[in-house]
C-alpha cells in the first residue's frame, strides 16, 4: 500500500458514498462494478479493504451529534469488536501516518488482561488486524501497549484492577464487554475521572447486552448513543453451520433474544418469573396432551394505538393425579388489529393445534367478544371469563405452577416471557398491558388451576 493511501482514497470517495458504498456494490450489475473499480486511481484502489466506512455495516458507524459515550449492543458475532478497533483507529490516526489524529492517550479496558490482548489488539476483528501497514501500531508486550507511527499510545487494562485506572489520563476509550465485568460499577467509575483529556473526550462501549446495573445506568444517560445488530446483520462474515447451530439451539428463547438479538432482558425485582426459571422450563417438543385451549385477552378497539390482543395456545397431560398435571405453552398467536383481526387469529390457532375449546376475558367486552368470534365461526365451543382479582394475584398461582415445574415453554415465546418477567404482585412493571401474559394466565387457570379446584372441593366439604 502506498504511504498516505487511505487518505487520498478519501479524497476521491464522499462520506455518503463510503456509507452506502458496500450496499450498492453487492447490488450493482458486474459492469457497474467494473467501471467503478476502473475509475479509480491507483491510491484509492489500493485503500479501498481499509476503508471501514465504505464496508461497515450501519450499526458499525458512530452516530452524529455531540455524545460522549457510544454503546455497540448486538449478538454474538455481530460485528462489535471490529467497530471499535475501527472507532480507535479513527480516533489516532491523522492525514498521514506521522500526523496527530484527534487522541493520543487511549484506554483499552476489558474483563482481563488476556482478553483485552487477544480481542482487542490481536483478534481477527482487533485494531492490528483493521490497520493498514503504513499505519499499523506497535505492540509492546513488556508494557502492555499499542503506539502508533505519530506517538499515540492505547494502554491495556483489566476490569478486576479498577485501581489501575487512579492516575492515569486519557482522551479516549474503548470498553470491551462491559456487561460481564465482575467489578463494573468499580471500574467504569475509575474509567470516568480517568477520561479528562482534549476537548471532547469519548468513548466507545461494545457489549452483547446483560441485565447489570451499569449498563442500564450508561443507557440513560443523555450523553449516550446506541447502535444495536443481531447476530444475523453480520451473516456474511459468520459460518453458515454456526448460523444455523445457534439457531436450532437458542432461537426463539429468552436466551437468544439476549445472546443472538442483542437485546437488554430486564428482570424486575419481585417479579412473579426470571430469566433463569424460564429457561428450566424449556421444552423442545411437547407430549400427547389430554386437552388443549386457545385463550385469548381482547383488545376491544383496534388501530395503531391499540393494545395488542392476547392469543396463547396451551394444553395439557391430565394422567394421574390432578397435582401432577403439566401443562405446556405451545404458541403465542398475539396480534394487534380490530376484532374480526384477533378473532380470525384465535379461530386459526385453534385449526393449527386443535384446540377444543377457546377462553376469552370480557370484562371489558361483555357480550362483543363473544358476538365478534361467532362472527368468525358460529359453532365454535367458546367459554366466557370474568376477572374477579387484579392481574398481579390472578397471576400468582400461576407462577407457583412454574416454580413447582409443571408448566413447560417451546421455543418462539420471546416477547410472552419478557412480559412474565415484569409481572409482580402489585401490578406490572412495564409499558402498556401484558396482553399475552393474561392470555397465558387464563390459559393455565383453564387447564389445570379450575380442574384441580373443582377436583378438590368435595374432599373440603367433607370436612
Amino acid at each position: 500500500m502506498l504511504p498516505g493511501g487511505s487518505v487520498q482514497a478519501h479524497s476521491t470517495l464522499t462520506r455518503h458514498e463510503t456509507r452506502s458504498g458496500a450496499a450498492w456494490l453487492a447490488c450493482a450489475a458486474q459492469e457497474e462494478v467494473d467501471a467503478f473499480l476502473g475509475a479509480l486511481g491507483e491510491n484509492a484502489l489500493a485503500s479501498l479493504p481499509w476503508l471501514f466506512e465504505f464496508w461497515a455495516l450501519p450499526h458499525q458507524l458512530p452516530p452524529e451529534g455531540d455524545w460522549k459515550s457510544w454503546v455497540i449492543m448486538g449478538g454474538r458475532g455481530a460485528g462489535k469488536t471490529r467497530a471499535g478497533a475501527e472507532w480507535v483507529r479513527a480516533q489516532v490516526e491523522g492525514a498521514t501516518p506521522e500526523a496527530p489524529g484527534r487522541a493520543r492517550r487511549v484506554a483499552l479496558v476489558s474483563e482481563t488482561l488476556d482478553q483485552a490482548r487477544d480481542v482487542m489488539v490481536f483478534g481477527e476483528s482487533g485494531i492490528l488486524a483493521s490497520s493498514p501497514p503504513d499505519r499499523r501500531p506497535v505492540w509492546e508486550a513488556g508494557r502492555r501497549r499499542l503506539v502508533w507511527p505519530n506517538g499515540a499510545v492505547a494502554q491495556l487494562y483489566s476490569a478486576h484492577e479498577p485501581e489501575a485506572l487512579r492516575g492515569p489520563q486519557f482522551d479516549a476509550a474503548w470498553v470491551d464487554e462491559l456487561a460481564k465485568w465482575k467489578k463494573a460499577e468499580e471500574c467504569w467509575d475509575m474509567l470516568q475521572f480517568a477520561l479528562r483529556l482534549g476537548e471532547h473526550p469519548q468513548q466507545v462501549v461494545t457489549t452483547t447486552p446483560k441485565n447489570v446495573a451499569v449498563l442500564k445506568r450508561l443507557l440513560r444517560q443523555s450523553s449516550t448513543v446506541t447502535t444495536h445488530a443481531p447476530t444475523d446483520a453480520n451473516r456474511a462474515y459468520l459460518a453458515e453451520s454456526f448460523l444455523a447451530e445457534v439457531q436450532a439451539r437458542y432461537g426463539g428463547t429468552r436466551l437468544g433474544r439476549q445472546e443472538l438479538e442483542g437485546l437488554l432482558l430486564e428482570d424486575v425485582e419481585g417479579a412473579l418469573w426470571s430469566a433463569g426459571l424460564l429457561e428450566r422450563c424449556r421444552v423442545e417438543a411437547a407430549p400427547a396432551l389430554s386437552r388443549i385451549v386457545v385463550a385469548v385477552d381482547p383488545a376491544v378497539t383496534g388501530g395503531a394505538a391499540a393494545d395488542e390482543c392476547g392469543i396463547v395456545v396451551a394444553g395439557v397431560v391430565s394422567e394421574g393425579p390432578v397435582t401432577q398435571w403439566r401443562a405446556y405453552v405451545l404458541e403465542d398467536a398475539s396480534v394487534r388489529g380490530g376484532p374480526l383481526d384477533w378473532a380470525r387469529a384465535a379461530i386459526a390457532a385453534m385449526g393449527r393445534h386443535g384446540a377444543e375449546r377457546l377462553v376469552a376475558e370480557v370484562n371489558q367486552g361483555g357480550d362483543l367478544v363473544e358476538s365478534v368470534i361467532r362472527q368468525v365461526d358460529p359453532l365454535v365451543p367458546f367459554r366466557a371469563l370474568r376477572a374477579g382479582r387484579g392481574k398481579g394475584l390472578r397471576a400468582e398461582p400461576v407462577a407457583a405452577l412454574y416454580e413447582q415445574g409443571r408448566v413447560h415453554h417451546l421455543r418462539g415465546l420471546g416477547p410472552l416471557e419478557e412480559q412474565m418477567c415484569r409481572m409482580t404482585v402489585a401490578g406490572y412493571d412495564g409499558k402498556g398491558s401484558p396482553d399475552r401474559l393474561d392470555a397465558l394466565v387464563w390459559a393455565i387457570h383453564e387447564l389445570v388451576i379450575e380442574p384441580a379446584a373443582h377436583h378438590l372441593r368435595p374432599a373440603v366439604r367433607g370436612l
